[in-house]
């Protein structure tokens, strides 16, 4: 593996990190609001927490594309970290738009 391919993995691990990153801190701050009430500002939160999330699905795609092209890619404990990065925020994505949704609906019925 050259030096440019390396350099090339690692900034395409660190994009998903920072992304994945942003997503989940936005999907907690959502669930805060939430917390507090604030139901429409939290929705507006967890748009910005997918938008980052597809930013990092983005570098993640430019992997698969890259290997799907035949270009192996070396596996690194950073690229490993990046992918639990965007695996833990997927799913606090998905678990806080569900809280969201009982929230508003334990409120509509009142």
């Amino acid at each position: 593996m050259g030096l440019e391919e390396k350099l090339n993995i690692e900034e395409i691990s660190m994009n998903i990190i920072a992304h994945s990153g942003d997503a989940r801190s936005l999907a907690f701050e959502a669930l805060r609001k939430c917390r507090e009430g604030k139901i429409e500002e939290s929705e507006s939160l967890m748009e910005k927490a997918e938008k980052a999330s597809v930013e990092a699905h983005h570098s993640q795609t430019n992997l698969l594309v890259s290997e799907a092209q035949g270009k192996k890619t070396t596996i690194s404990v950073l690229l490993i970290h990046a992918q639990d990065h965007l695996m833990n925020s997927m799913l606090a994505i998905d678990l806080i738009k569900e809280i969201i949704k009982l929230e508003k609906q334990r409120k509509e019925e009142k």
